[in-house]
């Protein structure tokens, strides 16, 4: 999202058809494509504005970032991590609770870090105990995270086209640019991070060595969630879609909910359970996909 009024204008048409119940609608696109979602379970409503899903691997447990009431950069403090099973069950509505806007996670060892609109938040997943808070200067609207191999946290802002890093205790500055278009989800994968941008509607790549950002898929608007499966790439619009990208950076729409009124927020998936985890935002729900290969 280049502005977060553009956000806040999306969010409030959508919050006109909230109380519509979640359904899919399968389009498929040139290339035609093996894969396709079926739902599976969905959490019941007691989700606040769910706005990002983790699976923590090792727990067998879905962390939720839950903005609370909006917009989702007030600093209101009703914002909370749930935890649910993976079957969909709440385990602790308000696992971890103080938080403003919380969204993106990502994970180092027992350690939980989420953005918090202009702070990272550490939180320590064995006590539910928030262990740190990391203020970013000058961030705007943090907005997703990922982690990669060395335990560098990477975090994006939205409104500013930045992207920043977390390492040693430290967050610096890591990129920036009008190119990013407006970076949301992040995943960092070997040598460089995939970028799903909210503002320019793109799918890119950056080298992490030199920095340098490439386009290889466009035309998806309002970007939102990125995560992998076998070299290939399920990437959501904050809309109410989700696509999938195949490693030749062709791509095809498998979930469109827009028409009742579902976003799909920051996806995560259970590659172990073939499974894709979507946030519904306005909906108050995740829903839980199975992932079927043809």
């Amino acid at each position: 999202m280049k502005k977060l009024s553009y956000f806040l204008a999306a969010a409030v048409l959508v919050a006109c058809q909230s109380g519509k119940k979640t359904e899919e609608t399968v389009v498929e696109e040139t290339p035609a494509t093996t894969v396709s979602l079926v739902k599976k379970w969905e959490t019941d409503t007691t989700l606040t504005t769910p706005e990002s899903v983790y699976y923590d691997v090792t727990n067998s447990v879905l962390y939720v970032a839950c903005i609370g009431a909006v917009p989702p950069d007030a600093k209101d403090g009703d914002g909370f991590i749930a935890k649910v099973g993976l079957d969909g069950a709440i385990i602790d509505t308000q696992w971890v609770v103080g938080l403003d806007g919380p969204k993106g996670m990502g994970m180092v060892g027992n350690l939980l870090y989420v953005s918090n609109i202009d702070e990272v938040v550490e939180i320590d997943v064995n006590t539910g105990e928030i262990t740190n808070r990391f203020p970013v200067d000058g961030a705007s609207f943090l907005n997703d995270i990922t982690v990669d191999a060395s335990g560098t946290v990477y975090i994006s802002d939205s409104n500013l086209s930045k992207i920043f890093a977390l390492a040693n205790g430290a967050v610096a500055l890591w990129t920036e640019g009008e190119v990013l278009g407006g970076p949301n989800g992040l995943l960092a994968e070997d040598g460089r991070l995939m970028v799903a941008s909210f503002g320019a509607g793109k799918f890119s790549t950056i080298s992490i060595a030199d920095k340098d950002v490439k386009m290889v898929v466009d035309s998806i608007p309002g970007g939102d969630g990125v995560v992998a499966l076998d070299g290939d790439y399920f990437v959501s619009n904050w809309n109410g879609e989700v696509y999938y990208v195949t490693e030749d950076w062709k791509k095809t729409k498998l979930l469109d909910t827009k028409a009742a009124g579902a976003n799909a927020a920051d996806i995560e998936i259970a590659a172990d359970q073939s499974l894709l985890f979507v946030p519904t935002f306005f909906g108050n729900t995740v829903v839980a996909y199975d992932i079927v290969k043809e």
